[in-house]
């Protein structure tokens, strides 16, 4: 426009000239501004000098309006000031980010309006010379102002960001810790696999969901604490671990899979989403399991599996049928599966119904204590008692003495029973004194929790003290996992021996007894599971079983009790191999006490007093 007034005006030339020359900056400024974006501060920096130097270059070029105008004196100068002011406002307003490129744009110009204004003299442009130099004044501290408040503004951007930045790394490192710590927190440290409070968590969410049945296997390793006990304890975490590969090996991803503590694993699925059969599976895991370590022996680790089923899926229920099943599976045998059952679910109702009821029981005298006679001699005279603790349950009737017991047990009456059994038991020594049977011996079964947790040679002999009972009328029954466990029952037993006091290990044969748990333990008596006494009369395997232990009877200074005798010819089989004691429902059934004196009365045939126990 500023080149169209001059050529109206009849300065074309200059006009032409002036409009060239303007092009030549504008035309490099707008190159600069097409260069690509850069991050670099040093590449930054540079751009910037060359914009202010561009900007510089074409205010100079605006400088020169006076030749269009005759020094702001000729008719068309008041359209070259309002060009002028307006491009030179409109610089400030597109650049107040970076104050030098505006300021280099609009000093050139104005300065030159202002000269010229004073140059040509008079009042008014005097004046007006004045308002424009305060008018750069008031633009250049605009820019200033403007690029404080940009600067201001980008570093509170800046810092925001910043913090933005900080509080969402912050935010996501604190959601890895937490999700490390919940996986810490639900994985098994050494295997990997989930833990009992992860495998719990899981289960309950999939029994939410489920559509169809779920199916519970818990496994136990057989023959582990062998391990740990022979090899220590590196080497049973290295079986641990190698036994969490082979099951994440055998089984689907879908699968859970999970340590629960020590030696014991359960897996956990929904039968709909696979083609899978429980038992199917469980034969499976045992075979992968059983494949020899090469540590180890082949066949020193097996693994027993309860297997439970449920449509109505509660964790806690299925947990304890599956932890039944899997008792039951260790019963029979290594390297077994059992699969839960009504039988199953009939013991499960009848060990909570006794737990229960067992406490009131024993508070109202509501249990018996029972005599079954053991004759010696082959079987030819009276030879002493087990005591056997009996309850008639008002459901289910009489309770078995070994289901008793370990109900007792685990329902916290352990002692309470202890000292019940005891002190019947002391009453009927004392009553077999005066009938003339102070020879013989009573025994009374003692289990493994009790054995380990209560002071038992402590409670025994200061009741014996307190009533009168010789020490040596008496005898106490343990079973071969208590005897297993030699530091913590060693002590106790040797002090009951010491004061006279019998030991006798009952089912022996079932058990993992060894040798020297025998000799050091300082056992009068060993007591031969009935599973080896019934039908021995046709098992070659079992003769030869009773042979090896009768054979360490006489070394070792133990007596040999066969128990379970039901059957004449099991009877004769066990006298013909040498057999001298006998206990089952052929000699005699348990009997109250009363019933039971007069039949051992009957059977004394004079015996003569029986030494003391072999110390």
């Amino acid at each position: 426009m500023s080149a169209l007034v001059a050529w109206n005006s009849g300065a074309t030339t200059a006009g032409l000239l002036w409009f060239a020359a303007s092009c030549v900056p504008n035309s490099f400024r707008m190159m600069l501004c097409r260069l690509p974006e850069t991050t670099d501060p040093a590449a930054v920096d540079r751009r910037l000098r060359l914009h202010s130097a561009a900007a510089l270059s074409s205010g100079l070029v605006w400088a020169f309006i006076p030749t269009l105008c005759a020094g702001y004196t000729s008719p068309q100068t008041l359209f070259y000031l309002i060009v002028v002011s307006g491009i030179t406002a409109g610089a400030v307003t597109h650049g107040f980010a970076y104050a030098r490129i505006p300021t280099g744009f609009i000093t050139p110009p104005l300065l030159s309006a202002a000269g010229c204004l004073f140059y040509a003299g008079g009042f008014d442009r005097v004046c007006l010379g004045a308002t424009v130099v305060l008018y750069l004044a008031a633009l250049i501290r605009a820019c200033r102002e403007g690029e404080g408040l940009m600067r201001e503004t980008s570093r509170l951007k800046n810092e925001a960001t910043f913090l933005a930045t900080s509080l969402e790394g912050a935010h996501d490192a604190a959601t890895e810790i937490a999700e490390e710590m919940t996986r810490r927190a639900s994985r098994d440290a050494l295997t990997g696999l989930l833990n009992r409070s992860g495998f719990l968590e899981e289960a309950e969410r999939r029994a939410a969901i489920a559509q169809s049945p779920l199916s519970l296997l818990l496994l136990d390793l057989d023959g582990f604490k062998a391990v740990n006990d022979t090899y220590g304890h590196k080497a049973g975490d290295n079986v641990l671990i190698e036994v969490a590969r082979r099951l994440r090996l055998t089984l689907p991803s879908s699968f859970a899979v999970a340590r629960l503590g020590g030696d014991e694993f359960a897996v956990l699925f929904e039968m709909g989403l696979v083609d899978v059969n429980p038992t199917l599976l469980a034969h499976e895991l045992i075979a992968a399991i059983t494949i020899p370590f090469a540590a180890f022996d082949a066949g020193r680790i097996g693994v027993s599996i309860g297997v439970h089923v449920s449509t109505a899926p509660a964790i806690d229920e299925m947990l304890i049928s599956a932890d039944a099943a899997l008792y039951a599976a260790k019963v029979a045998g290594r390297n077994r599966c059992y699969v839960f059952d009504a039988e199953l679910a009939h013991h499960i109702a009848m060990r909570r119904d006794i737990e229960r009821d067992l406490g009131k029981a024993l508070a109202e005298g509501g249990l018996e204590v029972w005599y079954q006679p053991v004759m010696v001699d082959g079987g030819a005279r009276f030879g002493g008692f087990e005591a056997l603790a009996r309850w008639r349950h008002p459901r289910h009737g009489w309770i078995a003495p070994p289901d008793l017991i370990a109900s007792a047990s685990l329902a916290g009456f352990g002692e309470q029973l202890l000292r019940f059994i005891l002190s019947d038991v002391c009453v009927t020594i004392l009553a077999m004194r005066e009938i003339g049977l102070g020879g013989a011996r009573v025994a009374m079964n003692v289990s493994p929790r009790e054995m380990s947790q209560i002071a038992v040679d402590e409670l025994v002999l200061k009741d014996l003290k307190a009533r009168g009972v010789p020490p040596s009328m008496l005898e106490i029954e343990i079973t071969e996992e208590t005897a297993l466990d030699i530091q913590a029952v060693r002590g106790k037993l040797a002090a009951l021996s010491e004061a006279g006091v019998s030991v006798a290990i009952d089912d022996f044969g079932v058990g993992y007894s060894s040798l020297g748990a025998l000799r050091r333990l300082r056992v009068d008596r060993v007591k031969i599971d009935r599973i080896f006494v019934e039908g021995v009369s046709r098992s070659t395997e079992n003769r030869s079983l009773v042979l090896a232990i009768l054979s360490l009877a006489g070394p070792l200074g133990f007596e040999v009790v066969a128990e379970g005798i039901e059957h004449e010819d099991d009877l004769e089989t066990m006298r013909e191999l040498g057999c001298k004691a006998f206990q089952g429902y052929l000699i005699a059934r348990p009997m109250p006490r009363n019933e039971a004196l007069r039949w051992a009365r009957a059977h004394a045939n004079a015996m003569p007093a029986r030494p003391a126990p072999r110390r």
